[in-house]
């Protein structure tokens, strides 16, 4: 069975220490920086940034643009004066940073195995680096970043580990892989805890060779335990459950993120690309997802807000694409409205009582349902349409 593995960077795959490389890093940016920003003024900058990357929840921000609102003003430069200089920095002083960190001796033989036995991977590091650092901090640790499916960085991200939206927009810039998932990391409260609330299986590198008490679809060791773990277990125990309000807020967060991702690098006529004659083009895809999230999903939830036991309509959006002629709009504007709406969905969603979420409704599609799996089909339907995206985009790259 394909496994997808979600391996953290730092004290996973590197040995960080992060209490003596996070001072060093920050000292050495600060003095590269010092004849333009004095240190006094360039640490309290780094840290405020940081922890706006860490409370953004917007998925319409990458951490870059949450991180840079805030760095720039404090500095009072203007980022484009300081532009050259910290990538200069990036280029000739954080290599020289290696030395505090060393390779762990298990990773890459971990790595090797779970490349042989099929399995997709991502590198699922705290993007709250920018790139440049992150693939060399994947070097240091004796990886191509090349690799991996996806490895997190602060540029295209819009959320840290703290979130269980991180999790799932990693999962949908992967195109939602169907099969079992496994977190593996060695933080529990950036690793562990937010991805067994988005609904993953988790291994939790501790060092202690021993299942989680109680808790079937985890387990905690070294890396050197984990594949004989993996070997000596039944892959589908590691199914993913998206059937509580974190998980399926985390999804629907994730979404517009995942999508802005995807698109990113796409031309005017590649938004317009449909694999066959009868698929959708990522343009079709988006319209759909917007269209849908105002006039059906805003829809039905409200419906909930005035009736005890709602009839919940679903009308057939799958004739949109032709009728409204969405091949004619412009993708990216699209992509923006489904965002907007998709934050007025969340913005609702997050004003539920915890009660409210088993209010009971009839669906006109599934019949008698709760108001919690009226939302899971609204996930469900996000997750369908970014698998839809990304086998365009698989086909669009090999074509």
């Amino acid at each position: 069975m394909l496994l997808t593995l979600l391996l953290d960077l730092d004290d996973t795959l590197l040995d960080s220490n992060f209490e003596s490389f996070i001072p060093a890093y920050f000292q050495a940016l600060s003095k590269h920086m010092a004849e333009r920003v004095s240190p006094e003024v360039m640490l309290p900058a780094l840290i405020s940034g940081t922890h706006f990357m860490n409370q953004s929840d917007d998925p319409t921000r990458t951490l870059r643009e949450v991180f840079e609102a805030d760095f720039y003003p404090r500095l009072g430069v203007p980022k484009e004066e300081l532009v050259n200089t910290i990538e200069q920095f990036y280029d000739e002083i954080f290599p020289t940073l290696g030395n505090l960190t060393r390779p762990r001796p298990d990773a890459k033989p971990f790595v090797d195995w779970a490349f042989a036995q099929g399995f997709r991977i991502a590198i699922a590091t705290d993007p709250l680096f920018p790139r440049k650092a992150t693939y060399q901090r994947l070097s240091w640790a004796g990886f191509d970043p090349g690799q991996f499916e996806v490895v997190s960085t602060f540029e295209d991200f819009h959320f840290s580990k703290t979130h269980p939206a991180y999790f799932a927009e990693v999962l949908g810039r992967m195109g939602w892989p169907e099969g079992p998932i496994l977190m593996v990391g060695d933080n529990f409260d950036r690793d562990i805890a937010p991805a067994r609330k988005l609904g993953l299986a988790t291994y939790h590198l501790n060092g202690n060779s021993a299942l989680g008490p109680g808790i079937e679809t985890e387990g905690r060791g070294t890396l050197a335990d984990l594949r004989s773990w993996l070997e000596s277990s039944d892959l589908s125990r590691f199914e993913p459950v998206f059937n509580t309000p974190d998980a399926n807020l985390a999804i629907l967060s994730a979404t517009p993120a995942s999508l802005a991702g995807l698109s990113q690098p796409l031309t005017e006529s590649e938004w317009l690309y449909a694999p066959a004659p009868d698929d959708w083009a990522v343009t079709e895809i988006v319209c759909h997802l917007r269209d849908a999230e105002r006039e059906i999903h805003h829809m039905q939830i409200k419906l909930f807000e005035g009736q005890a036991e709602p009839f919940i309509p679903r009308p057939d959006a799958g004739v949109w694409a032709r009728q409204r002629k969405y091949r004619s709009e412009n993708g990216l504007f699209a992509l923006r409205g489904f965002a907007a709406a998709r934050l007025e969905t969340l913005a609702l969603l997050r004003g539920i009582q915890a009660n409210d979420w088993s209010r009971r409704a009839r669906h006109a599609i599934f019949g008698p349902t709760n108001f919690l799996e009226v939302v899971g089909f609204m996930v469900e339907h996000d997750r369908l349409h970014i698998q839809q995206t990304w086998k365009a985009l698989q086909v669009l790259q090999l074509g």
